[in-house]
């Protein structure tokens, strides 16, 4: 584990949306974090693009999708 040091006000934006999402403070930094390093990635893609990437990702990992078959 590494600590870093986070402004204020970035570290009360994140603890605001932390609590919306029902996420630890730890969790929404990490959260915020992938987001913006597939965006410099990937700077093509829009916001909800990545986020959509990232759900799905989430999703195949926690075996909730089913595999399509093709004609």
């Amino acid at each position: 584990m590494i600590s870093v040091t986070i402004a204020d006000p970035l570290a009360e934006a994140a603890n605001v949306q932390a609590k919306i999402c029902h996420r630890s403070l730890d969790e929404q930094i990490n959260y915020w974090a992938k987001i913006g390093y597939c965006a410099e990635e990937n700077p093509d893609l829009s916001f909800e693009f990545i986020k959509t990437i990232l759900n799905a990702r989430e999703e195949v990992l926690a075996g909730q999708v089913e595999p399509y078959l093709f004609d």
